[in-house]
């Protein structure tokens, strides 16, 4: 899908997306091979994906974008270290992002993010999963939420395309496709 423009903030925030929907294609593919752990961590890695794709298009100031698009080089990624962790990130999306969204990508890290953290950093989580096994529900709940964060990310590329004719696509696909998301909230 093209983009609105063809600025580097939007560019960078296309790039993203891009990276997030690979996370989540790589989660299934681990999950189909049984390698649970891994598939796991893959997703907060998914979620921080997209919570920098907002970020880059709704809050991240322009140096900071020139920083992420520069060349790679040992001196471009010293610089792009300075740029803000997630939860700034989420804190400075507060008033210019969507508050929908907002509200889901805070939402997913107040119930998600230790034990997502646990996969990733060889804690308790991962540690008694790896050894007793992951429940089918767990398994059913991990894609469900993978998913989720892909919807969410098709819902910022349309934002990026900026096409009026793009509009209420992703919504029709999760009606269509509600039983492989996340429950509502009620």
């Amino acid at each position: 899908m093209p983009l609105y423009d063809t600025s580097d903030r939007l560019r960078a925030s296309k790039i993203v997306c891009s990276i997030a929907f690979e996370h989540a294609e790589s989660a299934k593919l681990l999950v189909a091979t049984g390698n649970y752990t891994s598939a796991v961590s893959l997703v907060r890695l998914q979620y921080e994906a997209l919570v920098r794709a907002m970020w880059l298009l709704y809050a991240a100031s322009d140096d900071a974008v020139s920083k992420l698009m520069s060349e790679l080089c040992a001196e471009s990624a010293q610089k792009a270290n300075s740029i803000p962790m997630l939860t700034e990130m989420l804190e400075k999306l507060q008033g210019k992002a969507p508050s929908e969204a907002l509200e889901m990508l805070r939402e997913f890290k107040e119930y998600s993010w230790k034990p997502l953290s646990s996969f990733v950093h060889g804690g308790i989580h991962a540690i008694s999963r790896h050894s007793k096994g992951y429940p089918k529900p767990l398994l059913i709940q991990l894609l469900k939420i993978s998913n989720g964060v892909s919807a969410m990310a098709g819902m910022l590329l349309v934002i990026l395309s900026g096409d009026a004719r793009q509009q209420g696509k992703i919504p029709a696909i999760q009606r269509a496709f509600s039983e492989c998301l996340p429950e509502p909230k009620v």
